[in-house]
Protein backbone atom coordinates (compact mmCIF):
# COMPACT_ATOMS: atom_id res chain seq x y z
CA UNK A 1 0.00 0.00 0.00
CA UNK A 2 2.94 2.33 0.52
CA UNK A 3 3.31 2.66 -3.27
CA UNK A 4 -0.36 3.47 -3.95
CA UNK A 5 -0.95 6.77 -5.62
CA UNK A 6 -4.71 7.03 -6.00
CA UNK A 7 -7.17 5.93 -3.30
CA UNK A 8 -10.94 6.36 -3.63
CA UNK A 9 -13.50 6.27 -0.82
CA UNK A 10 -17.07 5.57 -1.95
CA UNK A 11 -20.50 4.84 -0.53
CA UNK A 12 -24.04 6.20 -0.23
CA UNK A 13 -25.07 9.57 1.18
CA UNK A 14 -24.37 9.84 4.90
CA UNK A 15 -21.99 6.89 5.19
CA UNK A 16 -18.99 9.11 5.90
CA UNK A 17 -16.90 8.86 2.72
CA UNK A 18 -15.84 12.52 2.59
CA UNK A 19 -14.86 12.60 6.26
CA UNK A 20 -12.87 9.38 5.90
CA UNK A 21 -11.16 10.70 2.76
CA UNK A 22 -10.11 13.79 4.74
CA UNK A 23 -8.63 11.70 7.56
CA UNK A 24 -6.78 9.42 5.16
CA UNK A 25 -5.35 12.37 3.22
CA UNK A 26 -4.13 13.88 6.47
CA UNK A 27 -2.60 10.60 7.66
CA UNK A 28 -0.85 10.05 4.34
CA UNK A 29 0.10 13.69 3.80
CA UNK A 30 -1.56 13.45 0.39
CA UNK A 31 -3.56 15.56 -1.99
CA UNK A 32 -7.32 15.53 -1.30
CA UNK A 33 -9.86 15.55 -4.15
CA UNK A 34 -13.46 16.10 -3.09
CA UNK A 35 -16.74 15.73 -4.95
CA UNK A 36 -17.84 19.22 -3.81
CA UNK A 37 -21.56 18.43 -3.86
CA UNK A 38 -22.29 21.80 -2.25
CA UNK A 39 -21.14 23.51 -5.47
CA UNK A 40 -24.07 22.03 -7.40
CA UNK A 41 -26.69 24.82 -7.59
CA UNK A 42 -29.45 22.32 -8.45
CA UNK A 43 -28.91 19.92 -5.54
CA UNK A 44 -31.10 21.64 -2.96
CA UNK A 45 -33.88 21.92 -5.55
CA UNK A 46 -33.46 18.21 -6.31
CA UNK A 47 -34.09 17.24 -2.69
CA UNK A 48 -37.21 19.42 -2.68
CA UNK A 49 -38.56 18.15 -6.00
CA UNK A 50 -36.54 15.24 -7.45
CA UNK A 51 -38.51 14.91 -10.66
CA UNK A 52 -38.17 18.57 -11.57
CA UNK A 53 -34.44 18.92 -10.93
CA UNK A 54 -32.99 15.45 -11.52
CA UNK A 55 -31.59 16.08 -15.00
CA UNK A 56 -29.80 19.41 -14.39
CA UNK A 57 -28.48 18.06 -11.08
CA UNK A 58 -27.05 15.00 -12.80
CA UNK A 59 -25.57 16.88 -15.74
CA UNK A 60 -23.90 19.40 -13.43
CA UNK A 61 -22.25 16.55 -11.51
CA UNK A 62 -21.18 14.92 -14.79
CA UNK A 63 -19.47 18.08 -16.07
CA UNK A 64 -17.94 18.71 -12.64
CA UNK A 65 -16.48 15.20 -12.49
CA UNK A 66 -15.13 15.52 -16.03
CA UNK A 67 -13.17 18.58 -14.90
CA UNK A 68 -11.96 16.68 -11.84
CA UNK A 69 -10.74 13.80 -14.02
CA UNK A 70 -8.69 16.32 -15.98
CA UNK A 71 -7.29 17.66 -12.71
CA UNK A 72 -6.32 14.12 -11.73
CA UNK A 73 -4.45 13.62 -14.98
CA UNK A 74 -2.62 16.93 -14.69
CA UNK A 75 -1.71 16.29 -11.05
CA UNK A 76 -0.36 12.82 -11.74
CA UNK A 77 3.30 13.80 -11.99
CA UNK A 78 3.17 16.23 -9.09
CA UNK A 79 1.66 14.19 -6.25
CA UNK A 80 2.84 10.91 -4.74
CA UNK A 81 -0.55 10.00 -3.24
CA UNK A 82 -4.06 11.29 -3.83
CA UNK A 83 -7.26 10.49 -1.95
CA UNK A 84 -10.69 11.15 -3.49
CA UNK A 85 -14.25 10.81 -2.19
CA UNK A 86 -15.75 9.90 -5.56
CA UNK A 87 -15.41 7.28 -8.28
CA UNK A 88 -16.34 8.71 -11.67
CA UNK A 89 -17.96 5.45 -12.81
CA UNK A 90 -20.62 5.74 -10.08
CA UNK A 91 -22.09 8.80 -11.83
CA UNK A 92 -24.22 6.50 -13.95
CA UNK A 93 -25.49 4.81 -10.79
CA UNK A 94 -27.22 8.03 -9.72
CA UNK A 95 -28.44 8.73 -13.26
CA UNK A 96 -30.11 5.33 -13.46
CA UNK A 97 -32.11 5.77 -10.25
CA UNK A 98 -32.97 9.47 -10.64
CA UNK A 99 -33.73 10.01 -14.34
CA UNK A 100 -36.70 8.88 -16.40
CA UNK A 101 -36.17 6.92 -19.61
CA UNK A 102 -35.85 9.89 -21.95
CA UNK A 103 -33.61 11.83 -19.58
CA UNK A 104 -31.39 8.81 -19.14
CA UNK A 105 -31.05 8.43 -22.91
CA UNK A 106 -29.93 12.08 -23.15
CA UNK A 107 -27.55 11.65 -20.23
CA UNK A 108 -25.99 8.56 -21.82
CA UNK A 109 -25.42 10.44 -25.09
CA UNK A 110 -23.71 13.28 -23.24
CA UNK A 111 -21.63 10.83 -21.18
CA UNK A 112 -20.49 8.91 -24.24
CA UNK A 113 -19.64 12.09 -26.16
CA UNK A 114 -17.32 13.19 -23.37
CA UNK A 115 -15.18 10.05 -23.70
CA UNK A 116 -14.25 10.12 -20.01
CA UNK A 117 -11.21 7.99 -19.25
CA UNK A 118 -10.40 8.39 -15.55
CA UNK A 119 -7.17 7.02 -14.06
CA UNK A 120 -7.52 3.65 -12.37
CA UNK A 121 -7.43 3.76 -8.56
CA UNK A 122 -4.88 1.74 -6.66
CA UNK A 123 -7.54 1.02 -4.03
CA UNK A 124 -11.28 1.64 -3.70
CA UNK A 125 -12.79 1.67 -0.21
CA UNK A 126 -16.54 1.03 -0.32
CA UNK A 127 -18.33 1.99 2.90
CA UNK A 128 -21.56 0.06 3.49
CA UNK A 129 -24.25 0.84 6.09
CA UNK A 130 -27.97 0.09 6.54
CA UNK A 131 -30.50 2.83 5.94
CA UNK A 132 -31.09 3.48 9.65
CA UNK A 133 -27.39 4.24 10.08
CA UNK A 134 -27.41 6.56 7.06
CA UNK A 135 -30.48 8.43 8.35
CA UNK A 136 -28.87 8.87 11.76
CA UNK A 137 -25.64 10.23 10.31
CA UNK A 138 -27.44 12.53 7.89
CA UNK A 139 -29.42 13.96 10.81
CA UNK A 140 -26.26 14.27 12.91
CA UNK A 141 -24.34 16.32 10.35
CA UNK A 142 -27.29 18.68 10.04
CA UNK A 143 -27.17 19.87 6.43
CA UNK A 144 -30.61 21.41 6.03
CA UNK A 145 -31.56 20.28 2.54
CA UNK A 146 -30.36 16.72 3.23
CA UNK A 147 -32.99 16.34 5.95
CA UNK A 148 -35.53 15.91 3.12
CA UNK A 149 -33.88 12.66 2.01
CA UNK A 150 -36.34 9.84 2.57
CA UNK A 151 -35.90 6.22 3.56
CA UNK A 152 -37.15 4.92 0.21
CA UNK A 153 -34.55 6.91 -1.73
CA UNK A 154 -31.75 5.65 0.52
CA UNK A 155 -32.97 2.08 0.14
CA UNK A 156 -32.81 2.40 -3.65
CA UNK A 157 -29.40 4.03 -3.42
CA UNK A 158 -28.03 1.31 -1.15
CA UNK A 159 -29.29 -1.37 -3.52
CA UNK A 160 -27.72 0.41 -6.51
CA UNK A 161 -24.36 0.68 -4.74
CA UNK A 162 -24.48 -2.99 -3.76
CA UNK A 163 -25.15 -4.03 -7.37
CA UNK A 164 -22.42 -1.75 -8.68
CA UNK A 165 -19.72 -3.05 -6.36
CA UNK A 166 -20.85 -6.68 -6.66
CA UNK A 167 -19.52 -6.60 -10.23
CA UNK A 168 -16.76 -4.02 -9.78
CA UNK A 169 -13.29 -5.19 -10.80
CA UNK A 170 -11.61 -1.94 -11.79
CA UNK A 171 -9.25 -1.86 -8.81
CA UNK A 172 -8.47 -3.62 -5.53
CA UNK A 173 -11.57 -3.26 -3.37
CA UNK A 174 -12.05 -3.02 0.39
CA UNK A 175 -15.71 -3.36 1.46
CA UNK A 176 -16.17 -1.91 4.95
CA UNK A 177 -19.14 -2.50 7.23
CA UNK A 178 -19.39 1.13 8.32
CA UNK A 179 -22.28 0.37 10.68
CA UNK A 180 -19.97 -1.45 13.10
CA UNK A 181 -17.29 1.25 13.25
CA UNK A 182 -17.13 5.04 13.28
CA UNK A 183 -13.65 5.93 11.99
CA UNK A 184 -14.51 9.63 11.91
CA UNK A 185 -15.32 10.16 15.60
CA UNK A 186 -13.48 7.21 17.12
CA UNK A 187 -9.67 7.09 16.91
CA UNK A 188 -9.44 3.41 17.80
CA UNK A 189 -11.81 2.52 14.97
CA UNK A 190 -9.87 4.70 12.54
CA UNK A 191 -6.54 3.16 13.48
CA UNK A 192 -7.88 -0.38 12.99
CA UNK A 193 -9.25 0.56 9.56
CA UNK A 194 -6.12 2.44 8.54
CA UNK A 195 -3.97 -0.59 9.40
CA UNK A 196 -6.18 -2.75 7.15
CA UNK A 197 -5.96 -0.21 4.31
CA UNK A 198 -2.17 -0.19 4.43
CA UNK A 199 -2.04 -3.99 4.06
CA UNK A 200 -4.08 -4.31 0.87
CA UNK A 201 -2.21 -4.86 -2.39
CA UNK A 202 -4.76 -6.58 -4.62
CA UNK A 203 -8.05 -8.45 -4.75
CA UNK A 204 -11.37 -8.02 -2.96
CA UNK A 205 -11.51 -7.75 0.82
CA UNK A 206 -14.27 -7.49 3.43
CA UNK A 207 -13.74 -5.59 6.68
CA UNK A 208 -16.18 -6.21 9.50
CA UNK A 209 -14.12 -5.76 12.65
CA UNK A 210 -15.01 -6.36 16.29
CA UNK A 211 -13.83 -3.25 18.11
CA UNK A 212 -14.63 -1.66 21.44
CA UNK A 213 -17.38 0.95 21.58
CA UNK A 214 -15.11 3.68 22.95
CA UNK A 215 -11.74 5.04 21.93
Amino acid sequence: MSESRFIVVEGPIGVGKTSLARRLAESMDSELLLERAEANPFLERFYRNPREAALPTQLFFLFQRMRQVEELRQADIFSDTRVADFLIEKDRLFAQINLDRHELELYEKVYESMAIAPPEPDLVIYLQAPVDTLLFRIARRGIEYEQRIGRHYLERLNEAYARFFHDYDGAPLLIVNAATIDPIHNDEHYNVLFEEITRIQSGRHFFNPIVSATA
